[in-house]
């Protein structure tokens, strides 16, 4: 199945209501599950890696399956190693061939009992938990940062607590803050000094929470925005005092017109034509999730760019770096990046596009939501298997509708 995307025929003005933070949500679900607690999370997202980890957290299956969600499976391997009794946890074979050996070599620092089932160093895994005691651990830092958010998480119910020393360049530091806010808004006196992070034992406290709206979710609209000029789009439910890091987005699209304004309510993106950078410099180290989104915008603008800290999406849902390459040079635009995905680049080199594209998703969800506005300037575009859309934003497609764009299924 495919979607078949069709341009607005003028700017957008309106109000799009986009899906709570999954960030926020799958760290509260551990949270509240930790403390043992039946706190109320209002606004909690309807993605499709929440609902898993939700389900999974609910039920009592000795087997818990997690498809494509990899921050469910992070998130589980040391809840579960804190829980007595055995549990297989296994996902989609993609899934399959993401590595969590770092988070599980951590683990067994503290006494976890963990058993790979297929190829060392990836899931599936067997866990036996309970019997984990607290102390110092080491873990590389610059391969996923929600391996140190599951690490922490779990430090309070620990005897002792936990110290967890960063090997490395940290990426993704915004997460690590963002759950050093949450846990410590539940009453853990939790501590990051850059290199070290000292969680004490102690009691969560959880109360009713409300999740915000997701900053990853409105990238898109500002990329909509900046490919129409003269929209003015309406977000609420998104605040200036984020804990979100991808809220880099107000600074980030501000180069290619796009104007935030922050209300009681929310926020208001304002487009406009002006002179574009000659070139597009940004390190991506804090907030990998735009980078599919910039890159496409970027391409479309006709900026040239080279990115940093990308390190990280080589063993994101696919290759993204190569994903990119891939689908870019589908439509015109021949990117180059270093093997270890340090770097990723587009000098401004072109090639012939093919006459009726359609954009692979890979089973990634950012694939399909980056490359629709596409539409805008080639007046139509293709989207195979639309429907991975529900990973993290279910209603993406209906708020394309409302915003003009036309789609048909085919």
């Amino acid at each position: 199945m495919k979607n078949v995307i069709s341009a607005p025929l003028k700017a957008f003005s309106g109000s799009i209501h986009i899906p709570s933070s999954k960030s926020i949500s799958n760290r509260m679900l551990i949270i509240r599950a930790l403390a043992g607690s039946g706190a109320t999370l209002y606004n909690l997202s309807d993605s499709d890696d929440t609902k898993v980890l939700s389900e999974a957290l609910d039920t009592e299956s000795d087997v818990k399956y997690v498809g494509h969600a990899g921050t469910a499976m992070r998130f589980l391997t040391a809840y579960l190693s804190t829980q007595p009794g055995e549990v297989t946890l296994t996902g989609s074979q993609r899934m399959k061939q993401r590595p969590v050996g770092p988070l599980v070599d951590a683990l067994k620092q503290v006494g976890a009992r963990i058993e790979y089932l297929e190829n060392e160093g990836c899931p599936p895994l067997r866990i036996s938990g309970g019997g984990l005691t607290g102390g110092s651990i080491a873990i590389e830092a610059g391969i996923s940062s929600q391996f140190i958010s599951a690490l922490m998480m779990i430090g309070p119910v620990l005897e002792g607590g936990l110290r967890i020393e960063l090997k490395g360049d940290v990426v993704s530091a915004s997460y690590i803050e963002m759950t050093l806010s949450l846990m410590n808004s539940c009453g853990v006196g939790a501590r990051f000094d850059g290199r070290t992070i000292t969680v004490p034992q102690g009691t969560y406290s959880m109360e009713d929470f409300r999740v915000e709206s997701d900053w990853s979710g409105a990238s898109y609209w500002y990329q909509v925005a900046a490919l129409l000029p003269r929209s003015e789009i309406t977000l609420p439910n998104l605040s200036q005092n984020s804990l979100q890091g991808d809220s880099a987005l107000v600074k980030i699209f501000e180069p290619l017109g796009v104007r935030t304004t922050f209300n009681e309510e929310g926020l208001i993106l304002r487009s406009q034509k002006q002179e574009l950078p000659e070139q597009y410099v940004y390190d991506f180290t804090a907030c990998p999730d735009l980078v599919q989104t910039l890159a496409v915008s970027l391409c479309t603008l006709g900026v040239p760019f080279r990115f940093t800290g990308t390190t990280t999406l080589r063993v994101k849902e696919t290759d993204r770096i190569a994903a990119l390459q891939t689908e870019l040079k589908r439509v015109g635009f021949v990117l180059s990046a270093d093997p270890r995905g340090e770097w990723l680049e587009w000098d401004g080199a072109r090639c012939d596009p093919e006459g009726d594209p359609l954009i692979r998703t890979y089973h990634d969800h950012r694939m399909a939501m980056a490359f629709a506005p596409l539409a805008i300037p080639l007046g139509k575009i293709s989207i195979e298997d639309p429907g991975v859309v529900s990973k993290s934003y279910p209603g993406y497609w209906k708020d394309l509708e409302k915003a003009g764009f036309g789609i048909t299924q085919a």
